[in-house]
């Protein structure tokens, strides 16, 4: 494909999520426009849209949405610090998503602190062997 100066460089949403390194695959990136996860200036966008520069794209990657303006186009994923200058994250998308990163940090996923889902033999032995201890309020009933 070849541009002109004059002719800005066309390239589908997903190939420029892709390219700015959002999703790790093009198809990542269209599963995500096809699930409408993917607005482009505030409407809902297809995998086909052509992205201009100065369009404000949102999306959600993992837990947190995030708003970023496009400042490039391009069709050929780069390095990072190329995909970077492609894009420029909002203040309040950046601010959300440290604020997201703090809070998870602070109150981790209580399932993620559950260990492996059976007892092991070890395990069942212990909680055996709490069930033959003594209680003294048993046998403080009994005595009256």
């Amino acid at each position: 494909m070849t541009t002109t100066k004059t002719e800005p460089e066309r390239v589908r949403l997903d190939k420029w999520l892709w390219a700015a390194r959002f999703f790790k695959t093009r198809a990542l990136s269209a599963e995500a426009i096809d699930k409408g996860r993917v607005n482009v200036n505030g409407q809902a966008a297809k995998a086909s849209r052509e992205p201009r520069v100065g369009d404000t794209v949102e999306f959600r990657q993992g837990n947190d949405l995030r708003t970023v303006v496009v400042r490039g186009l391009s069709s050929v994923r780069g390095p990072a610090p190329v995909a970077q200058q492609l894009y420029e994250e909002t203040p309040e998308s950046v601010a959300r998503r440290l604020a997201s990163a703090e809070q998870r940090r602070l109150a981790p996923e209580p399932a993620l602190s559950q260990t492996q889902g059976r007892p092991t033999k070890r395990d069942r032995r212990t909680l055996k062997d709490w069930g033959n201890r003594w209680s003294a309020s048993l046998d403080d009933g009994e005595a009256n």
